[in-house]
């Protein structure tokens, strides 16, 4: 398994049916005409409001709801809509068949390793959407199926490091291994974002790649290091969408 993160081209996955079949002009907006025929397929949204006093924290509630909900928002928000829903990585599994093919396994998957997947997700958002730094347990493909997007991407160290001085800012110390919903409101959040992106990061970035439509990431687990205890090295990473 590679284990440095790597940016694919767009002939990598040249015949993915979803970056045809969701979007439409003015591009790239939901196809709600073949979107819309699933709109009683219950989903988890994220819900967030940045609609308060300056000094108030953004709120985010996280549910299961239907699909259509997210779509009619979707037809109406804009890059200033204060109240912003988010598909976030909702399994494939759980979709019905017709949109589980649209995003079948790329070869380049099943020739890896023994070919077998732990998990596959779509997330659907409407720009800005974020996703604050964390890491992930097991490598990752990404593929960006419309609009824009950046991917910040820290070295073990420099991820753990930025980690543990945010939780010490907030006297606390927890896994980074197994976050909840902490890291999408509150004081965590706006310290970690103001660590990756706003502060000088220069000594941090590892990576950043800006993804088009199309073009895809690997995000490798990392390695094994031995022989003191058996730890996963995890790049660490964070995603901003530039364009819907």
């Amino acid at each position: 398994m590679p284990s440095l993160p790597a940016k694919l081209p767009k002939s990598t996955f040249a015949t993915i049916p979803a970056s045809v079949k969701w979007f439409q002009e003015p591009w790239p907006t939901f196809n709600s005409s073949y979107l819309g025929q699933f709109g009683s397929q219950m989903i988890q949204l994220e819900f967030t409001s940045s609609d308060l006093a300056p000094d108030a924290a953004p709120v985010f509630h996280r549910a299961e709801a239907p699909f259509g909900i997210f779509l009619k928002w979707a037809a109406q928000a804009d890059t200033k809509t204060p109240q912003r829903l988010y598909v976030a990585q909702a399994p494939l599994n759980r979709l019905p068949k017709s949109l589980q093919d649209d995003i079948p396994t790329p070869e380049i998957v099943l020739k890896a390793g023994k070919g077998d997947v732990y998990d596959a997700s779509t997330w659907l958002g409407i720009a800005p959407t974020y996703t604050p730094l964390h890491c992930d347990p097991n490598p990752n493909l990404y593929l960006q199926l419309a609009g824009r997007k950046v991917i910040r991407m820290l070295q073990p160290d420099a991820g753990q490091s930025v980690f543990a001085a945010v939780q010490s800012a907030l006297g606390r110390q927890v896994s980074s291994r197994f976050r909840g919903d902490e890291m999408m409101k509150g004081r965590e959040n706006g310290l970690l974002e103001a660590e990756v992106w706003h502060h000088e990061t220069a000594a941090h970035v590892g990576l950043e790649v800006n993804l088009e439509a199309g073009e895809s990431m690997f995000i490798p687990q990392g390695q094994l290091v031995v022989p003191i205890k058996a730890v996963y090295r995890l790049h660490w990473h964070v995603v901003a969408v530039l364009e819907n």
